[in-house]
């Protein structure tokens, strides 16, 4: 596929990957300018029908989603290339490595770093559901992670449109069948859940760096996924945080009443775990609701041991009680008094603190608040953040404390921090018209700016070519998109050459090779010119032509025998010859350099021009017969895979 162009615009430069269903290749999108991974089908789903039909819709399904940790589908298409159908998805281009790749680096991920892998395809995932779209193929091979760490889930839409028929191809089902949830192993109803459950595995995987079910055939791995219970990922390594632990044994219950009810659920332990640390979220979770937690057991060594302790204190308890008495007496007026001592000192600290004004923070960045307040001996703490169109990211909109208010050295002052301005997605514009983009960019609060038309060879007349900015980025409220709309395809002027003498093969080949077309063509007879060869052209040499433009030509029939060429020969039984109808056989030899070429005949006759004849044929048949019927006089044109060859006339 190198080197070949789809779509009149994806130029494909080198495959950088594929999969059981398909392959992808880097490619150069010349219509705007930048790079775009193309995903194409494999050969063998191209004639499944029902697969097909439902890899389409789901596709289109797919591109609607608009999520910064979800892969962007830009297009979907297919192409005939060398008598087969290219089909093909269009996507976004990104450097970065699969999550598998990285998982297998690096042997197993951070606590850290897998939560927030977790957390951004759950994020991803959310949005699908409230989409109405399940991926069901989630999977470390459909995850890409980027160069500065943000996730892409990738593959949304093929999943679905894959049948049981289509899994069996090998490399696919070993890479997914790892993954898949029970349900899907048995063949059963799959929703949002079964997603959680392959996240789960996912998640066990980050943190262990193991696969929990294993097996020599994929039948083998999906019973264990039914039968089987997932080994906790503690007892494979004990650093896994508890929590952590519990979120993904929620995740991979065999039953789906007993998962999360839905992503939103999980997102919130995660968040959870993420912000106050493991041991929080256990303290939240509900009695009835908390997933399984593991509790350290008491050893029988360590009970013995405290029962003899306890035998021994009965047994010596009479013999030395008035000891006791006087050591216990000593102690307590010792605490006592050291407990007046350091709460005096504390106190006296406290009180003694010298009170400072809170300084303004608002419109000061995190960074420049904690020195101005580091100044004065305060300390700050960032309770939130918020939209803001008057601040800039990164700086404080507002603070708890006042300007201006007294707090005592070392107090906390809380702030909010803004998270910018609520952008906007630009919609993808292409191929609509400026009344239907105008329409479009009102509805999410955007502007059209000044249209620009340019001519285009690809798209229609008065439809958008091209956008600024780029489709799916983000923008302000009330941004402009500046548009290119197409002015059909650009009028060239080309010189007309001299065809007299020429071989009217050759000079119908010139007058196509210059995006000339071939007009009426009429035999003459002449004396100086041979048969078969140009006596007259409708435009003289030199004159300027635009493209596409017909130019009539007359060829010689040979010398001139004093027949009347205006009249009209009859055949034995008076018929006009002009005006009988027969077959006529025409001579064919396949291209050699192809397997196939496909033939096609034009009749012109009467003034009309049609095809008569389309096939295929191989070069190893050589020379072929092919019969045509025609009046006589009728002009029978000959192509090969689309290229002019000869002109053959009835007689």
């Amino acid at each position: 596929m190198e080197g070949r162009t789809l779509g009149g615009r994806y130029e494909i430069i080198e495959q950088i990957g594929g999969g059981g269903m398909a392959r992808v290749y880097k490619a150069k999108c010349h219509l705007l300018k930048r790079y775009v991974a193309i995903k194409i089908l494999r050969d063998e789903f191209v004639d499944d029908e029902d697969f097909i039909r439902k890899f389409k819709r789901e596709s289109q399904a797919a591109a609607s989603l608009s999520h910064p940790n979800i892969m962007n589908i830009y297009d979907v298409g297919v192409e005939k290339i060398d008598g087969k159908d290219i089909h093909y998805i269009v996507m976004e281009y990104i450097k970065g490595k699969t999550l598998k790749e990285i998982i297998k680096e690096k042997g197993k991920l951070e606590f850290h770093e897998a939560v927030s892998f977790s957390l951004q395809i759950a994020d991803a995932l959310q949005d699908a559901h409230m989409n109405h779209i399940v991926h069901r193929d989630i999977k470390p091979q459909n995850i890409m992670v980027t160069e500065d760490n943000r996730i892409k889930v990738t593959d949304f839409g093929i999943a679905r449109a894959a049948t049981s028929a289509t899994l069996t191809t090998t490399s696919n089902v070993l890479g997914s069948v790892h993954y898949f949830s029970p349900e899907q192993a048995r063949g059963g109803y799959t929703d949002e859940k079964s997603d959680i459950y392959s996240l789960g595995i996912v998640m066990y995987e980050m943190i262990t760096g193991k696969l929990p079910y294993e097996g020599e055939t994929p039948i083998s791995v999906a019973l264990k996924h039914v039968q089987e219970d997932i080994i906790p990922p503690r007892e494979m390594d004990d650093t896994v945080p508890i929590k952590f632990e519990s979120i993904i044994l929620k995740c991979v219950q065999k039953k789906q009443v007993d998962r999360y009810a839905n992503v939103s659920e999980l997102i919130r332990d995660l968040k959870s775990i993420k912000d106050d640390g493991d041991m929080a979220l256990i303290a939240n979770d509900s009695a009835g609701d908390s997933p399984t937690q593991i509790i350290p057991a008491i050893m029988h060594e360590d009970v013995s041991e405290m029962t003899s302790k306890t035998k021994r204190k009965k047994k010596s308890k009479k013999n030395d009680g008035g000891v006791k008495i006087i050591l216990l007496a000593i102690l307590l007026a010792f605490l006592l008094v050291t407990s007046i001592f350091v709460g005096y000192l504390r106190f006296s600290s406290f009180f003694g603190k010298s009170e400072v004004i809170v300084p303004k923070l608002i419109g000061e960045t995190e960074a420049s608040a904690r020195d101005i307040l580091s100044e004065k001996g305060l300390e700050l703490k960032v309770k939130g953040t918020a939209k803001s169109s008057e601040y800039k990211a990164g700086e404080i909109i507002n603070q708890i404390q006042k300007e201006g208010s007294k707090v005592k050295k070392g107090f906390i002052i809380e702030v909010i921090v803004s998270e910018g301005e609520e952008l906007v997605r630009v919609p993808g514009l292409m191929n609509k018209t400026l009344g239907e983009a105008e329409e479009e960019l009102i509805r999410v609060g955007l502007k059209i700016g000044q249209p620009k038309y340019e001519p285009s060879d690809t798209t229609a007349v008065d439809l958008i070519m091209d956008q600024d900015p780029e489709p799916f980025s983000y923008v302000v409220p009330g941004s402009r998109v500046n548009v290119v709309i197409s002015k059909g395809e650009e009028i060239k002027l080309v010189i007309m050459p001299n065809l007299i003498d020429e071989d009217i093969t050759r000079a119908k080949n010139t007058l196509l090779s210059l995006g000339l077309k071939i007009g009426e063509v009429k035999k003459q007879p002449s004396n100086e010119i041979a048969k078969d060869h140009v006596v007259w052209q409708l435009y003289n040499e030199g004159t300027e032509l635009e493209t596409n433009t017909s130019v009539d030509l007359y060829i010689s029939s040979g010398p001139d025998n004093g027949e009347d060429m205006g009249g009209t020969d009859t055949d034995n039984s008076g018929n006009s010859k002009e005006n009988k109808e027969g077959s006529l056989k025409i001579d064919i030899i396949p291209f050699t350099d192809r397997d196939e070429t496909e033939v096609v005949i034009i009749r012109r006759q009467d003034g009309i021009s049609e095809e008569v004849y389309r096939g295929r044929h191989r070069s190893s048949d050589g020379e072929q017969k092919i019969k045509v019927r025609g009046k006589t006089g009728a002009e029978f044109d000959v192509f090969f895979d689309e290229i002019y060859q000869f002109t053959r006339i009835k007689e």
